[in-house]
């Protein structure tokens, strides 16, 4: 793209444009264009005319300036990354050793008896939400997208579409929700119908689906599992559109269930897919086939999990106890 804009703002605008038409998510869109604002506000030069040390400069800036997190210093990274290779159509040169590289970290995960206790302090529809990321295996983006489709009961399977790294993949549906899910979306679907008759509306759909099957949003298959309450704006075409449950509801039922159980944890929905890999690796199930559940590209990723078993070191007993019990 040819920056032609004559003030921040537009550029911001052509910027969104561009990241539109290459169909990012509106998350990524919404942190790629804040960090970008960011660099330009910090910088206030034209971005052609800067390169790999501004680049330095602003994300050190970040770091001892505003002390962000290596997380957020990465994601700034990758804004700037797509705003020269992507936008602008320029290769910086050796801004990769930039990239900050955040060391592997345990994760908080729950005991069987911890999660059963958090899910019964969480009430309708974030119980059945919960029940399902955990009894599932699923990130809190993979439940959002689920659509009544994706749902097979007579299989006992979910379909993940667009996952990690864009890629679909079975989940296992746990038998003791197939009955709980399906009264949940015959209810959600008897009120959907009743609003469609007095305001049909479409569910928010892929630009390429929506323009293809025109129809589709309009059909009960492709809504959500799990819908907002309400209706909004879709910022991508102006139109009112039906949408998922928003994630930082779920949080902050989560963490009052969590306070409201007793645990002193540290617990987010995502907590969840960590105790559902945790416990399938202590029940005795292979690696390899939890990585595939998961949907992890490396089972390296999948092996942080050996460390956040009830008997890691292959059940090691501690030598202080076989001491005290001699």
């Amino acid at each position: 793209m040819q920056h032609r804009a004559k003030s921040i703002a537009e550029f911001i605008e052509a910027c969104r444009a561009f990241m539109r038409v290459r169909r990012l998510s509106l998350r990524t869109e919404k942190s790629y264009l804040y960090y970008i604002r960011l660099y330009l506000d910090f910088h206030r030069r034209k971005p052609e005319m800067m390169g790999e040390a501004e680049v330095e400069e602003f994300l050190t800036h970040l770091v001892s300036a505003e002390g962000v997190a290596k997380a957020t210093q990465n994601v700034a990274f990758s804004a700037l990354l797509f705003l020269y290779r992507e936008i602008l159509g320029i290769e910086l040169q050796g801004v990769d050793a930039l990239r900050s590289h955040r060391p592997a970290r345990v994760p908080v995960v729950l005991s069987r008896d911890e999660v059963k206790r958090v899910l019964a302090q969480l009430e309708m529809p974030f119980h059945l939400i919960a029940s399902v990321l955990y009894g599932a295996g699923l990130r809190l983006c993979e439940g959002q997208r689920l659509r009544v489709q994706d749902v097979d009961f007579d299989r006992g399977m979910l379909i993940v579409r667009s996952g990690k790294g864009d890629k679909d993949r079975h989940a296992v549906l746990p038998q003791t929700l197939r009955r709980p899910l399906a009264d949940y979306l015959q209810e959600a679907r008897l009120s959907w119908e009743t609003a469609q008759s007095q305001c049909p509306l479409p569910v928010s759909m892929p630009d390429a689906l929506a323009r293809k099957y025109p129809q589709a949003p309009f059909n009960w298959n492709w809504q959500y599992v799990f819908q907002a309450p309400k209706s909004s704006v879709d910022p991508r075409d102006e139109v009112e559109k039906r949408h998922h449950f928003q994630d930082d509801a779920l949080q902050r039922a989560v963490r009052r269930a969590t306070q409201k159980a007793g645990i002193a944890k540290n617990v987010t929905p995502h907590t969840l897919r960590h105790s559902f890999a945790t416990h399938l690796l202590e029940a005795g199930y292979d690696i390899r086939t939890i990585q595939d559940l998961l949907g992890h590209k490396d089972v390296r990723t999948t092996q942080i999990y050996l460390h956040t078993m009830n008997r890691p070191g292959m059940g090691v007993r501690s030598p202080l106890d076989a001491m005290l019990a001699a």
